[in-house]
């Protein structure tokens, strides 16, 4: 039996992450109340609340507060994630919360020890006297100390994962979670099956750039469809005269590449300077010169075949 409890207990520990991503839909909470707030004395004076903004920021983190750890065990983010404090100094293995001081004692030391902060540092700012400058000094002592008892914490929650905070040690509550949590049992089909296709679509990219769709084009239309030749007479460049063997419309500038199919000068030479290997579309004649269309073949004969 004892081995079965040690698995549940560890089943049910909670994680470092879950108790550092807690901390952290804390501070997001705190900032977004701030911030509205604030927005609300956007008419004002500019400035107006400068001058009590601890007092002010005390008072709503106290609301906040009574209705989550005094009220329900467990601050916003903690509630997010199903986890919430529990009293370490009980003997019961059963779930004990955090008694009526343990809390009292956690607004002091969370809110009064934020607005102490933020006061001392705005009276002393301003402030040269020779009778406050021993007392700043004990004062930033004591900051100091603190600092580095919460460093020292840190230390010790990544090695044992109890306690993630200096006043949750020094008041003996750690976070638990609130219902068993059950082993999850994650597939990754879906993972695997979007890196496949991202996979895919990124050599597609890669690789549409580098094919030649007009030679390729010439290629299958080759193989579909067998050549009976290559004649140059006048006849077959007037049958052939009508369009494009590129773009389809009527030629602009017709030239020739040395077959009976006729281009428009830019469909051409564009295609020539893409492609050193550039072929006719229509019959797959490698291009020796692009030549005008003349020689016997006059646009207007041309004309009277429509």
């Amino acid at each position: 039996m004892a081995p079965r409890e040690g698995d549940t207990k560890s089943t049910n520990r909670v994680l470092r992450i879950s108790q550092l991503d807690a901390l952290e839909l804390n501070k997001a909470l705190e900032q977004l109340v701030w911030s509205q707030f604030a927005q609300c004395f956007h008419g004002f004076k500019p400035g107006l609340l400068a001058r009590f903004e601890p007092e002010v920021k005390a008072l709503l983190w106290l609301f906040l507060w009574r209705f989550t750890v005094y009220s329900k065990n467990a601050t916003v983010g903690q509630s997010v994630l199903n986890i919430q404090y529990r009293n370490d100094f009980s003997p019961n293995p059963r779930y004990h919360p955090p008694s009526k001081n343990q809390k009292l004692w956690y607004a002091a030391c969370t809110i009064g020890g934020r607005w102490l902060e933020e006061r001392c540092y705005d009276l002393f700012r301003n402030r040269h006297v020779a009778s406050f400058g021993k007392f700043k000094q004990c004062m930033n002592f004591m900051f100091g100390l603190l600092k580095l008892g919460e460093l020292v914490n840190v230390l010790i929650f990544l090695q044992r994962g109890k306690f993630a905070t200096l006043t949750e040690r020094l008041l003996g509550i750690h976070s638990v979670f609130c219902k068993p949590q059950n082993i999850r049992e994650v597939g990754f089909e879906y993972m695997n099956r979007e890196l496949l296709w991202h996979g895919f679509a990124e050599f597609l990219i890669f690789l549409l750039p580098l094919i030649n769709i007009h030679k390729l084009k010439a290629k299958l239309c080759s193989w579909c469809i067998p050549l009976t030749g290559s004649p140059s007479s006048d006849s077959t460049l007037l049958t052939s005269g009508k369009e494009c063997s590129l773009c389809g419309e009527w030629p602009t500038m017709p030239h020739t590449i040395g077959c009976e199919h006729i281009f428009c000068y830019y469909c051409v030479k564009s295609s020539c300077l893409f492609d050193t290997y550039f072929t006719c579309p229509k019959c797959g004649t490698e291009v020796h010169s692009v030549q005008p269309l003349k020689s016997g073949v006059e646009m207007s004969e041309v004309n009277t075949l429509n």
